[in-house]
């Protein structure tokens, strides 16, 4: 059961941001102070990934472990209104299949981290994004 009443709930849950999370926001200035130049949110590159260098075609994802449905198969599945938030974290997890599918045969370096990755090892994820950078520069 919920520990919050319905309201207390359904204001938490509007309080989610889509863009500009806290990882996304830490990832993304640790770009900037490498050099590193990108776009955000590009809507012109499908899927619309997080972070973009589209010369080199490498696309970055920051997805949230709840919407996105880390460890979906051993995970404990929401309480409350289950058949909405399944079905809606189910299909996320389709479309970012889709997404990486289109992308990659687009010929796309596609990246994606999960938030708590980049809040507890954000030099490793920036490492990553280097590594592809250096191997598509090179190529």
């Amino acid at each position: 059961m919920d520990v919050h009443n319905p309201e207390q709930r359904s204001k938490n849950m509007r309080a989610i941001k889509s863009t500009a999370t806290k990882a996304e926001v830490s990832l993304a200035k640790a770009l900037w102070n490498l050099g590193y130049r990108y776009r955000k949110n590009n809507k012109t590159v499908f899927g619309k990934p997080d972070f973009t260098f589209k010369k080199l075609k490498i696309a970055v994802f920051v997805d949230s472990e709840f919407f996105h449905g880390k460890d979906w198969e051993t995970r404990k599945k929401p309480q409350t209104n289950p058949e909405f938030w399944i079905k809606k974290i189910e299909r996320n997890m389709q479309r970012d299949i889709e997404v990486n599918a289109h992308l990659e045969a687009q010929n796309w370096k596609i990246l994606r981290f999960w938030s708590n990755d980049i809040k507890k090892n954000l030099d490793s994820c920036i490492l990553e994004i280097q590594n592809a950078i250096n191997e598509r520069q090179n190529t």
